[in-house]
């Protein structure tokens, strides 16, 4: 007969993780309060931000790029009623994407479709890919 004490001895570490499981829903709901909400895309040419923003007005928005970082800063206005639930968020908000590649920041275009905003960067010439040709 073989006793196994693998399992006694993972007792702690087998308590931590049934704790961090139990509490990782809590973080997930956490990490989703940064308003706007956003999708980043890229392919071989562009990244792609895409903002959630509706209700938002454009005059509201201000949009700025520097080296490798993409600033978003606005207002979501209340309209003034007496709320008996409020779950959409009201008030100022930012948001800073920061990139790993250079943009070029000369041709960043930005436009606002049914409460969408959609950012296209470029990226660079030089850090786009490339194909070598092979001599044989």
């Amino acid at each position: 007969m073989v006793l196994d004490f693998n399992t006694l001895y993972d007792l702690p570490r087998t308590i931590e993780k049934f704790f961090d499981e139990l509490w990782s829903p809590l973080e997930i709901s956490q990490r989703r309060i940064a308003y706007p909400p956003l999708n980043i895309a890229e392919d071989d040419n562009n990244i792609y931000v895409y903002v959630e923003l509706p209700g938002v007005d454009v005059n509201d928005l201000d949009l700025t790029i520097s080296d490798k970082s993409l600033i978003l800063t606005g207002e979501r206005k209340s309209d003034k009623a007496e709320y008996i639930r409020q779950e959409r968020p009201v008030g100022k908000f930012q948001r800073i994407i920061n990139f790993n590649v250079d943009i070029q920041r000369d041709n960043v275009k930005a436009k606002m479709k049914n409460g969408i905003l959609e950012i296209t960067l470029p990226k660079a010439e030089e850090i786009k890919p490339k194909r070598i040709q092979i001599e044989g």
